[in-house]
């Protein structure tokens, strides 16, 4: 997965898949912004900033908030400003609010939404202009399987990662022929601090939905995430790919 010369931005991407991801990248060559949403996740961005360029490859970290359109127009012009190019969007940002759909209130329904699929169309907004000026660009947005098949008490994270769905596909057919593909991955249940935490029955019962009989792990999401990105996948484009161990068939 050759990503040499290649200049990736990736939301969202101070700790998680986006940090693992952006290791990744690295790894095969490329260079990376690392975006984090408020001062809080300065330092986990540094620190992986730090990591890219014991890699030898470029990497800076950049503050933007990807629900203000206004943050991402700024964060792009600034990523073009310092390294000429933008090759690689991976729109990975994210939060949660969970809560019964009866006691959900509106303004965690309203930040879901904001963040999870506002964020992902006013990143791929502002960097289009840029890659259709290159005749070049791989946007790859982080869907969730309950996009696909909803989850009890995330109603507004399963429409936000439906709606990623649907701009996906959208947005690569709108720009495929600027020479730009537009892909989606859908994780099912990764390893991460959330499920660490989760009581031993419920793991058991998460492993019995899954025919491989064990959580994913933030590597297994980045390596799809680094073959979309490379020249490897040059023909695909409009796709989600599950990466959730055959939970949702």
């Amino acid at each position: 997965m050759n990503l040499n010369g290649k200049v990736a931005l990736i939301t969202g991407s101070s700790r998680g898949i986006g940090a693992t991801t952006a290791l990744k990248m690295a790894e095969n060559g490329a260079d990376l912004i690392i975006n984090y949403p408020f001062e809080a996740e300065k330092e986990n961005a540094e620190a992986v900033v730090a990591r890219i360029k014991e890699l030898g490859r470029k990497a800076i970290a950049c503050e933007a908030n990807v629900a203000v359109l206004a943050d991402t127009e700024e964060l792009i012009k600034k990523v073009v400003k310092e390294f000429g190019r933008l090759d690689i969007l991976v729109n990975n940002a994210g939060i949660t609010r969970d809560s019964l759909l009866l006691r959900m209130k509106e303004s965690d329904w309203e930040a879901v939404i904001n963040v999870n699929l506002t964020g992902v169309f006013n990143c791929t907004k502002a960097v289009t202009g840029q890659m259709i000026k290159q005749k070049y660009g791989k946007i790859i947005n982080i869907t969730s399987v309950v996009g696909i098949i909803g989850n009890p008490g995330q109603a507004n994270y399963s429409a936000a990662k439906a709606g990623v769905i649907g701009l996906t596909k959208t947005t690569a057919k709108e720009l495929a022929k600027r020479g730009i593909t537009a892909n989606a991955v859908a994780p099912g249940f990764i390893e991460s601090q959330m499920t660490e935490n989760l009581p031993e029955t419920a793991r058991e019962k998460l492993f019995n939905a899954i025919p491989l009989k064990r959580l994913g792990q933030p590597a297994d999401v980045a390596d799809l995430i680094c073959f979309l990105a490379s020249a490897q996948a040059d023909y695909i484009t409009g796709q989600v790919i599950n990466v959730d161990g055959g939970m949702v068939m």
